[in-house]
């Protein structure tokens, strides 16, 4: 249960950030009992309880923060309203007359409302509550075209004819579609969510779900009606317990949950427990309602504002004190930011140095946030079902550790890429370090659909997952990882675009140097190293150079002979390389004297080779002739001026 008590302490020193909405795709720190809910319509009434008007809900302002109790909060289905914004199954007393299709809940929402009015009164909760009570809710909706109904006064499922505005919404463009019997989209109109506006003269506090009023009034009401108190495993204090569990943790409209709810009726506790829910003494594990409340409300605030979350997929790691943390599977360009990276566009190693120093330095920044003693806390979430979640990783750090792994994995792993683009400058950006494990995942294991790689979502949460503890705990990159994105970058007449095998590319350079940390591989040309791969991949990118700059020259564009038979070269190099070696000839020839100094750079590579049986080998070569490749052509991409060409097949290669 530590993690439990490591969201309350977060949400304990977060105070200050409860209801604070910074934007509207962002999930607040809720306060207790409270979830958020989308919502597509919105009706307004007066001081008077009177309907006003409506309107649709838009996409980016529809989520809400609502009051809940712990039935309405986890609900998936059956008779659970929330107290306030809820469906039309719950506030429309006319819902069975315009044909909703489900059992009426209005009964219900009505009475819920009515108790929490008996303990409190609020005024604009009387007037949702005398509004509701006239039973005209969907028949003014009707009315003011925002449900759509039929000649028998049932509610429509289907938008009938086509739609006259396009750029107006309606109910059915935000409404989810299911197929019917018939195959046929539907989109029910009683599904629709409503949220409720109160317009009282000199009154500036309009929208009910954000009215501090109403949100404490909820809070003391729902906390009053605990009955049960037991000890919770938590705090190890007497608290009075949740009979259920909070969900909505990735998303709204997730429904799984970290700790199931106590099933008295089922079979779930047969021939375990002796004791049942009436005699208050629970022999399962107990948490306090107001702890789980608080511990999931922060999960979920985490999540959304800092976390990684892709097909279901949900991994955070935060600061208790609520200090910034950066986030240990972005890589350095989000971590540092673009604009930090500008003036150091550029691939030659003094920049590299000074990018990989830049990162440092803004990890040495967070630290002194951190400080050495406040905890960071680093968590994995996923769920195998609709209904139950688990936690996949788990880990507890100081500040100061932390930020000491982040670091050594951005500097055993790092490598200069150039695959991330900005749009608006139609430029690539050069960042130093280890690349993030989607892309990683991306360099392993990517396919082409439809001219665009992807990597299943599957494999793509596996290789996530099996790189948390190479980030985290330090431990050894797994070397099928780095052998798939080694094969593949070899593969280079596999890939459809340029762009992707050059990122492909570096990735394999950076997990190649990761796994192999002992070599001390340079992010630079290494000039001095004689090893047999790395000086196979030198003549490599030397032959792909002089080839790409004769076609250049030529004005021709198409793949040089090294690039289309460098899968091979890799299999057999010594074999291949005579083959390539022989093909450069007539580039030689057009380009004149003019590629002297790269044949003298060719013949300078050959005679390092020692012993001579190791040029002579066709042993397989391992990923150490790319880590030579790529630093022999970052080499030569730079020209006379210190500056780094583009890269594109056309490049041209400037004489050193």
């Amino acid at each position: 249960m530590s993690w439990i008590q490591k969201l309350y302490e977060t949400y304990e020193n977060c105070q200050s950030e409860i209801g604070v909405v910074t934007s509207k795709k962002n999930v607040p720190l809720l306060p207790i009992c409270h979830t958020t809910q989308k919502a597509q319509v919105e009706i307004v009434i007066d001081q008077n309880g009177n309907f006003i008007r409506a309107r649709v809900v838009p996409r980016d302002d529809s989520r809400t923060v609502i009051p809940c109790t712990e039935n309405s909060g986890g609900r998936t289905r059956g008779e659970a309203p929330h107290p306030l914004c809820d469906k039309l199954q719950y506030v429309a007393n006319d819902y069975n007359v315009f044909g909703g299709n489900k059992d009426s809940y209005f009964q219900s929402y009505i009475d819920l409302l009515s108790e929490w009015m008996k303990f409190e009164e609020n005024k604009k909760v009387n007037l949702i509550l005398n509004y509701v009570n006239g039973g005209s809710v969907i028949k003014d909706l009707i009315n003011h075209k925002i449900l759509y109904s039929s000649n028998d006064n049932k509610l429509l499922k289907q938008r009938v004819g086509k739609k006259e505005n396009k750029e107006v919404l309606d109910i059915f463009d935000l409404l989810p579609g299911r197929i019917n019997k018939k195959g046929e989209i539907e989109n029910w109109q009683a599904d629709a969510f409503i949220r409720w506006i109160i317009e009282i003269p000199n009154d500036p506090q309009t929208t009910v779900w954000t009215d501090r009023q109403i949100i404490s009034s909820w809070i003391r009401y729902y906390s009053q009606t605990k009955q049960n108190k037991n000890l919770c495993y938590v705090t190890g204090e007497e608290l009075y317990m949740a009979d259920m569990q909070p969900a909505k943790l990735r998303n709204d409209g997730d429904k799984a949950k970290l700790i199931s709810s106590n099933d008295w009726d089922g079979f779930t506790f047969r021939g375990r427990f002796t004791d049942t829910k009436k005699h208050n003494n629970y022999q399962t594990c107990g948490v306090g309602f107001e702890i789980t409340q608080k511990a999931h409300s922060a999960l979920r605030w985490l999540i959304n504002r800092q976390g990684y979350s892709k097909d279901g997929q949900a991994i955070v790691a935060w600061a208790t004190s609520g200090a910034e943390v950066p986030d240990p599977l972005a890589d350095p360009l989000s971590i540092l930011g673009e604009e930090e990276l500008i003036s150091d566009d550029s691939a030659d190693v003094s920049t590299a140095q000074n990018l990989a120093i830049k990162l440092k330095n803004k990890i040495a920044g967070y630290k002194a946030d951190l400080g050495d003693t406040n905890e960071v806390v680093v968590m994995g979430l996923d769920s195998a079902t609709l209904g139950r979640m688990a936690i996949t990783f788990y880990r507890e750090l100081t500040g100061s550790e932390f930020l000491k792994r982040l670091e050594k994995w951005h500097d055993t792993c790092a490598w200069v890429h150039d695959y991330r683009y900005n749009p608006e400058t139609k430029k690539r950006i050069r960042f130093v370090g280890a690349p993030a494990p989607k892309d990683i995942a991306e360099a392993a294991y990517g396919h082409y659909e439809n001219d665009r790689l992807v990597v299943d979502e599957k494999i793509k949460k596996s290789t996530v997952e099996r790189l948390m503890p190479c980030i985290i705990d330090s431990q050894r990159i797994p070397r099928n990882l780095v052998e798939s994105a080694t094969r593949r970058a070899t593969n280079r007449i596999g890939f459809k675009k340029n762009e992707d095998w050059n990122k492909t590319l570096s990735i394999a350079c950076a997990l190649y140097k990761n796994l192999n940390q002992k070599e001390g591989y340079s992010m630079a040309l290494d000039e001095n190293r004689k090893t047999r791969d790395y000086l196979y991949g030198r003549l490599l990118a030397l032959a792909d150079s002089l080839e790409q700059w004769a076609l250049n020259e030529a004005g021709e564009v198409r793949q040089t002979n090294a690039a289309r038979f460098m899968q091979r070269f890799a299999d057999y190099p010594f074999s291949t390389w005579k083959l390539i070696e022989l093909s450069l000839a007539p580039y030689k020839a057009r380009l004149g004297g003019k590629s002297q100094k790269r044949q003298e750079l060719i013949d300078r590579v050959h005679a390092m080779f020692d012993p001579p049986e190791d040029y002579t080998s066709d042993k397989k070569l391992s990923g150490e002739f790319l880590l030579g490749y790529h630093c022999q052509r970052a080499a030569l991409w730079k020209n006379k001026d210190g500056n780094v060409s583009e890269h594109k097949q056309k490049t041209i290669f400037e004489e050193e």
